[in-house]
């Protein structure tokens, strides 16, 4: 560290720096375990409920895709510095993930029973379902993941926002048009997106004792 100006300043504000980017990267991890948690599971459940694999590969280069892009937005979030210095916990770290990552799984299976149960679709268009179903998913738990305690606590940052507002644009278009998918109507999404919402708000409160 190179100090440029007199006095103390510039330590403290390094300080600052230094805790600020550790929540950044504590948001970052928390994700990558609750989607790896949940795109393994889901599959899982998807083959006992419909009797095929409900995620093919080219259903996961979107889904991977527009992660990344929500996963490089977290680079920027507005975050709240420790007051105290930070220590890396994986034990706690790893329980709260898999802990989101369940959640998650949750949301999406009861979609998945949805389409399989009430709608009776075939297993093309469960498979766009299952993609919206966990696009949309990902959104909600990154936000209650990077939102420590509450989903309310810090501001998302612009960038953010904006990778949010097009992944959403990007999942739904893809699977309104049926571009590399079978097409679902756009209703459907939309009640997706609408169940998705109130998943982040229920989750924003059961996690508080697990966080």
């Amino acid at each position: 560290m190179v100090l440029t100006e007199p006095g103390r300043a510039g330590i403290v504000a390094a300080v600052k720096e230094g805790r600020a980017t550790f929540q950044r990267i504590l948001s970052y991890t928390l994700n990558f375990i609750t989607k790896k948690t949940v795109q393994v599971l889901f599959m899982a459940v998807g083959l006992i409920m419909t009797g095929h694999a409900i995620l093919t590969p080219l259903l996961m280069v979107p889904i991977m895709t527009t992660g990344d892009f929500l996963g490089m937005s977290l680079t920027t979030d507005n975050v709240q510095a420790a007051p105290l210095p930070n220590a890396w916990q994986i034990g706690n770290l790893t329980i709260a993930g898999v802990a989101m990552g369940l959640s998650e799984l949750a949301f999406c299976s009861a979609t998945l029973s949805f389409g399989v149960y009430r709608m009776g679709l075939d297993t093309s268009a469960l498979r766009t379902l299952a993609f919206v179903a966990i696009v949309f998913g990902n959104q909600a738990t990154t936000y209650t993941n990077r939102g420590r305690p509450r989903l309310c606590s810090t501001r998302p940052s612009i960038w953010l926002i904006l990778s949010s507002v097009a992944d959403i644009l990007i999942a739904s278009t893809l699977a309104v048009c049926g571009v590399a998918m079978a097409p679902l109507p756009g209703p459907i999404v939309v009640g997706i997106l609408a169940a998705a919402t109130v998943f982040t708000l229920v989750v924003d409160l059961l996690k508080v004792p697990v966080f």
